[in-house]
C-alpha cells in the first residue's frame, strides 16, 4: 500500500498516485507500507530511483543502509515493533530523500509512524519538506523508543518487588514461583536488547544526516538531528543502565533460587543426622545376639525407646545452638 501525503497534510491514495503520470510538486512525503512489486515498479518509474526491496533492507553492512545514488540519500534503521508483546521483535525501514521528498519504505507498522501521521498536521509549515520530515520523523521514533525503555523500567520495578518479595508480607510462594519470573527477565532482557539495536542503527542513521546538503542548509532541520542525535546517546545510556539491573536482577533470581534449593538440601541433611542416633541404637538393639546387655530385662524396651528420643533431641538442640537451623 502506497500514501502520499502533501504539504497541506492532505494523503493522497494508491490509485490517485498509479493514474498520475507525475507527481505533484507539493507531495512531500510517500509511505509504503508492505508494497507489492507493481507498487515498487510504478513508484521507480515516477521518482526516477531504484527502491530498495525487501532483502536490501535487511543488509546490515553500513554501505548498504547509509549511501547516495543517483542524486537520491539512502537510509535504513532498525526499528523496535510488537514492544508491548510478549515476543517485541526488530523491522528494517528505508528512508529515501529524492529532492524534496521523503520516501518510508517499511513492511510493518511501528506505533512511532501512526504516532507521526496523527501529530503531521502540527508541524509548521516551513519544515514540511522531506528533510525537516525526516528529523521530525527521527524525532518521533526516538520518543516513542523512551517511551519503550520508560515502560520496561516500570516493568522491570515490579518484577524486582516480585522477585526480592515484600518484608511486611510475609507470603509462601508457590513452587517454581522464581522459575517462572525468569521467563519475566528474559523477556524484558529481549526488549530491551532490540531497544539497544534500534539506538545504535538511529545514532548511524543520524550521523549520516548531518552530512546530507538539505539537511546542512536548514538551520532548524539541523539543529533538530543535533538534539535528536544527544536524545539518542542519552537513551543509549540509559538502556545500558537498565540492562544492568536486568543482570542483577537475573542473577539475583538464580541465586534465591539456589538458596531455596540449598535450604531444601540442608532440611533433609540435618533430618538425616538427627535420625542417624536413634537409627543406630535400634540396630544395635535389634541384633539376635544371645548373650546383650539389658536384652532380657523388664525396662529394656522403654528404656532403648527413651534413649532413641534422647539422641534424637540433643542433636537438634544442638544445632539450633549453633544457629545452623
Amino acid at each position: 500500500m502506497i500514501t502520499a501525503y502533501r504539504s497541506n497534510c492532505q494523503s493522497v491514495s494508491m490509485p490517485d498516485i498509479v493514474a498520475a503520470s507525475t507527481l505533484s510538486d507539493d507531495v512531500v512525503w510517500i509511505d509504503m507500507v508492505d508494497p507489492t512489486r507493481e507498487e515498487e515498479d510504478k513508484l521507480e518509474a515516477l521518482l526516477g530511483i531504484q527502491v530498495p526491496t525487501r532483502d536490501d533492507l535487511k543488509d546490515i553492512e553500513p554501505s548498504s543502509r547509509l549511501y547516495n545514488e543517483g542524486g537520491a540519500v539512502f537510509l535504513t534503521a532498525s526499528l523496535v515493533w510488537r514492544a508491548d508483546s510478549e515476543v517485541p521483535s526488530l523491522t528494517d525501514v528505508g528512508f529515501i530523500l529524492v529532492g524534496n521528498r521523503l520516501v518510508t519504505i517499511r513492511y510493518a507498522n511501528p506505533k512511532s509512524f501512526a504516532l507521526f501521521i496523527a501529530a503531521l498536521h502540527r508541524i509548521p509549515e516551513d519544515m514540511r519538506s522531506g528533510a525537516a520530515l525526516l528529523a521530525k520523523l527521527m524525532e518521533t521514533i526516538v520518543d516513542r523508543t523512551a517511551e519503550i525503555l520508560e515502560q520496561a523500567v516500570a516493568r522491570i520495578d515490579i518484577l524486582s518487588t516480585h522477585v526480592f518479595g515484600d518484608k511486611a508480607r510475609k507470603v509462601r510462594r508457590p513452587s517454581n514461583y522464581l522459575e517462572d519470573k525468569l521467563r519475566d527477565v528474559a523477556g524484558h532482557h529481549r526488549l530491551v536488547s532490540k531497544s539497544r539495536d534500534s539506538l545504535m542503527s538511529l545514532s548511524r542513521l543520524l550521523t549520516f544526516m548531518h552530512t546530507i546538503p538539505a539537511v546542512q542548509q536548514d538551520r532548524e532541520t539541523k539543529d533538530l538531528c543535533r538534539n535528536v542525535t544527544r536524545d539518542v546517546q542519552s537513551l543509549s545510556e540509559h538502556a545500558s543502565f537498565i540492562a544492568g539491573n536486568i543482570t542483577f536482577l537475573l542473577d539475583a533470581s538464580l541465586g534465591l533460587i539456589n538458596i531455596e534449593q540449598n535450604s531444601i538440601i540442608k532440611i533433609f541433611s540435618i533430618a538425616s543426622v538427627v535420625f542417624l542416633p536413634p537409627t543406630l541404637v535400634a540396630s544395635v538393639y535389634g541384633m539376635n545376639f544371645e548373650h546383650m546387655p539389658e536384652l532380657h530385662s523388664t525396662f529394656g524396651y522403654p528404656a532403648s525407646l527413651l534413649l532413641m528420643v534422647v539422641s534424637a533431641i540433643v542433636p537438634f538442640f544442638f544445632f539450633r545452638w549453633k544457629g545452623w537451623l
